[in-house]
């Protein structure tokens, strides 16, 4: 990589993967794999923290932002394995005296007790997988939870002292109506989590809807489900600052936003993947562990649980900056894009010459697109992938 400006060092974020879950989702292409009867906690634990020491010896003296704790499903941990994880951290790294600390949480996998003592243990945002609130979509969907539980789940997470929730919500599921969708919303709303993640469903390859492919809604009905929803959350004052998040004022994801603002994270955890600048040489890389969690396990003994790594050029910087950075509805300044990637901002106008200038507002501070660029970002980013090449 040979930068046309000064790349700076951007803010370091931790992502800690575990990968079971009780059932795999029919949905589902993230790296998970069904607990069983039992998970050696302790040997992925142990893992855990030796690749945490590789990581931790690549970014000496950098200060963690954020921990977000992603799955699969990391609430089947018990909350003495999620402390011991944390208390490691703290004792190994440099962490913000405001971190966010963020774990995923299925409602059938809740406890009160058990919630309360990962708020102790420094767990200080929840993101609870709730999909929909209708017991139809759920079996569906091939959730563990219903609707009852996943009330619950919101309760005793609120009981456990939790102040900051997450919740992720899917549209546009099997035989879903869009009514059925705005009551998800709804109902969410007058639960008043802090934040609302609000996804449209998509058959992904490699699982078992791709291979048995449910009858979905008609494209108009998911885009009336979309707008009527958006419309819903805004209306009870949650903000989309991102094109799948709401939130209320003051609480947007700290490390997603550090994701989208194309910032470093440590990935650490069976097929976790992490994003690196070395200002030095200077270069971004991307690295990544075994997938397996038996070979994430036997490769992390030998101190070995990288699987790969690759430097990323000009162009694929500038197309993986776009791809993240595209998402906020405010979109980025020349100055962040200049910092993050070591491109003159010339280059990145250049590349806008030929993307349509509806979905496009280029203005002398920064780039975001319109609102009809907002909505048909996929359109954006696949000019600026054509443009790449």
């Amino acid at each position: 990589m040979n930068p046309e400006t000064l790349l700076q060092t951007p803010p370091l974020s931790l992502y800690v993967h575990i990968p079971w879950c009780v059932r795999k989702c029919p949905y589902c292409d993230f790296n998970s794999h069904e607990a069983g009867k039992e998970i050696n906690e302790s040997a992925y634990i142990a893992a855990l923290m030796s690749d945490l020491d590789q990581e931790l010896a690549i970014n000496q003296h950098r200060e963690i932002k954020s921990i977000f704790f992603g799955g699969g499903t990391p609430s089947l941990f018990s909350a003495e394995s999620i402390n011991n994880i944390i208390e490691d951290v703290r004792n190994k790294a440099l962490l913000s005296t405001d971190i966010e600390i963020t774990l995923e949480a299925n409602p059938g996998t809740f406890e009160q007790q058990k919630f309360s003592d990962y708020r102790s243990a420094g767990v200080n945002r929840l993101s609870i997988g709730i999909q929909s609130f209708n017991d139809d979509k759920l079996q569906r969907l091939g959730r563990i939870h219903d609707s009852k539980q996943a009330i619950m789940a919101i309760e005793s997470a609120y009981a456990a002292g939790f102040e900051n929730i997450n919740l992720d919500l899917m549209f546009g599921l099997p035989a879903q109506s869009v009514a059925e969708a705005i009551e998800d919303v709804e109902l969410a709303c007058k639960l008043q989590p802090s934040h609302v993640s609000h996804y449209q469903l998509t058959i992904e390859s490699n699982t078992y809807f791709h291979k048995h492919t449910p009858v979905l809604p008609a494209t108009d009905f998911i885009w009336d489900m979309q707008q009527h929803c958006h419309d819903t959350l805004n209306k009870h004052d949650y903000l989309q600052y991102e094109v799948s998040a709401f939130a209320q004022a003051g609480k947007q994801c700290l490390h997603n936003i550090n994701y989208w603002t194309f910032g470093d994270y440590i990935g650490i955890g069976a097929g976790a993947h992490g994003k690196l600048t070395d200002i030095n040489k200077p270069s971004i890389q991307r690295r990544w562990k075994q997938r397996q969690p038996a070979a994430y396990i036997k490769h992390a003994a030998r101190e070995n649980p990288c699987s790969g790594t690759s430097e990323l050029d000009q162009s694929d910087i500038l197309f993986e900056f776009l791809l993240n950075a595209l998402r906020l509805r405010h979109g980025f300044t020349y100055e962040l894009f200049e910092q993050r990637t070591g491109i003159n901002k010339q280059r990145l106008l250049e590349a806008c010459e030929n993307i349509d200038p509806d979905l496009l507002v280029i203005s002398e501070t920064g780039l975001n697109t319109s609102p009809r660029g907002f909505d048909f970002l996929n359109d954006v980013l696949e000019s600026f992938l054509v443009s790449k090449k």
